[in-house]
């Protein structure tokens, strides 16, 4: 591309490193690193728990934690929808 080019997409060529692309994603959609961190918790719970778990069943304390993981994750992606949606269409100036 020529210098006299001007480029389509500016601000995706100035970020450069992985780590400040990672951060632009990141304020741009702040309930999925909210989700993964939701999802994290939830597992190392569950395999702290999986030595306490008295005489429940193995198989039944997984799909506990499973349903929990899944449930953390789909509410952090609701909240996200519903997030963008207000900033689209709520907190936008209307044109």
């Amino acid at each position: 591309m020529s210098p006299s080019q001007e480029s389509v997409f500016p601000e995706y060529e100035t970020d450069t490193s992985q780590t400040s692309k990672l951060i632009r994603k990141f304020k741009e959609t702040p309930f999925v690193p909210v989700g993964m961190a939701g999802f994290a918790a939830v597992v190392a719970y569950g395999l702290y728990r999986l030595k306490h778990r008295g005489d429940m069943k193995m198989s039944l304390h997984l799909i506990h934690m499973r349903v929990a993981a899944q449930g953390f994750v789909v509410g952090a992606l609701t909240c996200g929808v519903l997030y963008s949606m207000y900033k689209e269409y709520i907190v936008k100036p209307k044109e």
